[in-house]
């Protein structure tokens, strides 16, 4: 049986993009779920496990990713990930 993955659009909405400390937060909360967990940006995949590799993304404020994620724990992971971005990785204006 082939897993279904999850995914959800989700946009960086964070002054200062998608930069060292929000892709820390995102791979610490990435590589707390069994799934594989992937972030796509205009075709380039990177392991949403790695920090180096979100930062590959240079996902500047407003950039659209899409968050994938393939395991047992699939959805979960997809919902705290979105719910990340959507508070802007909590940085104050």
């Amino acid at each position: 049986m082939v897993e279904q993955a999850i995914e959800c659009r989700v946009v960086v909405n964070s002054p200062n993009g998608l930069h060292m400390r929000p892709a820390d937060m995102v791979a610490r909360l990435a590589n707390q779920f069994q799934s594989k967990v992937e972030v796509v940006r205009l075709g380039q995949v990177v392991d949403g496990k790695s920090i180096l590799g979100l930062l590959t993304l240079g996902a500047t404020e407003g950039t659209e990713l899409l968050l994938r994620a393939t395991g047992p724990d699939a959805q979960q992971a997809v919902g705290m990930l979105a719910d990340l971005f959507e508070q802007g990785f909590f940085e104050a204006e």
